[in-house]
């Protein structure tokens, strides 16, 4: 019944230096970060696309699957910013199963955090590298955010995190946009107070260090359904969802009013398929209201090279070993519909 301490790990900065973000990189993601940005304060009427594996398990398809996004970014650049998925942590409801690449760097082996510290910087140093794509990672612990500071440029808190005070208090001082989920209980009020605390200075401990913030008001809200008292799913993407939140988002005065939908998870009740039809219905929800038009900056998509879920040990090449995705065919068909929608 101890804490058993097996090795200590190399530093934030130790870790930048072995895989550092070259100074070429640095100056573009400046630039996407202040595009990104745009679409938050409302000076752009782009459209966002947080899409990617639920989990990314695997580098190889991974780069497969970003090279393969880049080329369609091209092609509908004037009206969507894709912002890959590279999430390398996994939120377990009962803490068992795979955690993500941070934990276990190879999915059939047991936990070893030094080379999966290794393995995500890495990674999304080389996604940038092969495709100029700066990504999306999930923020499951605050701590470890600094590995990663440098070379994100969107957020995510999930619905079990959304709550946390350290959790609301390091997206205070984070330079990109952070979005928060609501919670699994389905309560706004929860997201948007975590909204709040985000936008607000606070002064606290970080890293052994008294740290100050000066807020970020690029946080902003994700829906991603709920889950009720019986364990079963309910949706919130519908528009009277939307009209509740625009009001109730409106009524607490907040900065840069902003919402993410999540196709996906308690939305699509982990139907995957569902995926493409919440994201068009949401944009017909937009067509019909202007506040629901404003509100709305974009989609969170779970997607990879091959539809479904599988067995860690099947071994097929780019399928999710943890939540099922879209395929890639349709992926790419649902980014270009999105697109003729807008």
């Amino acid at each position: 019944m101890q804490m058993n301490y097996i090795r200590e790990l190399p530093g934030p900065k130790e870790i930048k230096e072995r895989y550092p973000l070259l100074p070429e990189y640095a100056s573009l993601k400046d630039q996407r970060d202040a595009e990104i940005r745009k679409v938050f304060t409302g000076e752009s009427d782009k459209f966002i696309l947080l899409i990617g594996p639920c989990s990314a398990d695997n580098e190889d398809a991974l780069l497969d699957y970003c090279t393969r996004l880049a080329a369609v970014q091209e092609k509908v650049a004037d009206k969507i910013l894709i912002i890959p998925r590279v999430y390398t942590n996994k939120p377990r409801t009962t803490g068992d199963g795979y955690k993500g690449m941070l934990h276990q760097p190879d999915p059939t082996k047991k936990a070893d955090m030094l080379h999966g510290i290794l393995a995500i910087r890495k990674m999304h140093t080389d996604v940038i590298a092969k495709t100029g794509f700066f990504c999306a990672d999930e923020m499951l612990y605050p701590e470890n955010y600094r590995y990663l500071s440098d070379l994100l440029s969107y957020i995510a808190v999930g619905a079990r995190s959304v709550e946390n005070q350290q959790h609301r208090l390091v997206s205070s001082g984070i330079p990109v946009p952070v979005g928060m989920k609501n919670p699994t209980s389905g309560d706004y009020s929860v997201m948007l107070n975590s909204i709040i605390a985000a936008q607000h200075p606070h002064t606290f401990i970080y890293g052994s260090w008294e740290v100050e913030t000066e807020g970020n008001p690029y946080a902003h809200a994700i829906l991603r359904g709920s889950v009720n008292k019986h364990g079963q799913a309910n949706s919130n993407y519908h528009y009277e969802d939307l009209i509740r939140l625009y009001d109730m988002y409106a009524a607490k005065n907040l900065q840069n009013m902003a919402l993410i939908v999540d196709a996906n998870h308690s939305n699509s009740n982990k139907q995957y398929l569902e995926q493409v039809r919440i994201c068009k219905e949401v944009l017909h929800s937009c067509r019909h209201s202007a506040d629901i038009h404003n509100l709305v900056k974009g989609f969170m998509i779970e997607s990879y090279i091959e539809d479904g879920a599988q067995k860690i040990d099947e071994g097929i090449y780019g399928k999710s070993i943890t939540d099922p995705c879209l395929g890639w065919e349709k992926t790419e068909r649902l980014i270009l519909d999105i697109a003729d929608l807008l």
